[in-house]
C-alpha cells in the first residue's frame, strides 16, 4: 500500500447534495483537492468505491471542508460513505505541501517513537536538523550510539500521530545499519 496515501477521514453528510464534511488526516493538511482521485476504504454497499472531488468548501477549523464528489448525487449515499477514509495515490499529493506539514510537525513531536513499517519502533525523535536543502529528523536509537537521520520527505516519513506519539515511516533498505 506504499503508492497510496490515507490523506482524509469521510466524518459526517452535510446538505442534501451529497456533500461530506472531510477532515485531514493526522499530521497530514487536506490534501484533496479539485479533480482528485480517490479510493474509499473500507468499501460500502450500494457506493462508489472510487470518487472523484468534484469541489471543495473549506470550514473555519482548519483541516476541515465540506467535499462534494461528482459520484455522490445525494444524502443517502454520502450517509452510506460516513466513515470512510479517503485514499489517494502517492503521485497525485502535492509533495511540498506533506513536506511542510511533516517538517512543522517534527518540531513539535520531540519524543515521539520512530516506527518504520518493516522494522518496528526504531527510536525516539531528539530533535530535527535543518541541513541545507534537506530537513532530517534526529533519531536517539534506544541501543544508544550515533543518532539516526531521517530525511523528511513524502517517501520516506509517511505521518505523525498525535494520539499514539509516533511518527509512522517506511525507511530505505540499509539505513538502519548506517
Amino acid at each position: 500500500m506504499a503508492d497510496w496515501i490515507d490523506c482524509a477521514v469521510l466524518a459526517h453528510p452535510k446538505g442534501l447534495e451529497g456533500g461530506l464534511v472531510c477532515r485531514a488526516a493526522t499530521g497530514l493538511p487536506l490534501l484533496l483537492s479539485e479533480g482528485a482521485e480517490c479510493a474509499l476504504v473500507p468499501p460500502q454497499l450500494d457506493a462508489p468505491r472510487t470518487v472523484t472531488v468534484g469541489r471543495l468548501e473549506p470550514r473555519p477549523k482548519a483541516g476541515e471542508a465540506v467535499v462534494y464528489f461528482r459520484e455522490v448525487a445525494d444524502a443517502s449515499v454520502a450517509q452510506a460513505l460516513a466513515g470512510c477514509h479517503c485514499l489517494m495515490r502517492a503521485d497525485q499529493v502535492d509533495a511540498e505541501a506533506v513536506v511542510a506539514a511533516v517538517a512543522s510537525d517534527a518540531l513539535a513531536c520531540e519524543g515521539y517513537q520512530v516506527v518504520d513499517s518493516a522494522a518496528g519502533p526504531v527510536g525516539a525523535v531528539a530533535g530535527v536538523d535543518e541541513a541545507p536543502g534537506q530537513m532530517r529528523l534526529v533519531v536517539e536509537r534506544p541501543e544508544g550510539g550515533r543518532p539516526l537521520l531521517v530525511p523528511i520527505v513524502p517517501e520516506i516519513v509517511a505521518g505523525v500521530d498525535d494520539e499514539r506519539r509516533t511518527v509512522d515511516v517506511r525507511l530505505p533498505a540499509g539505513l538502519l545499519e548506517l
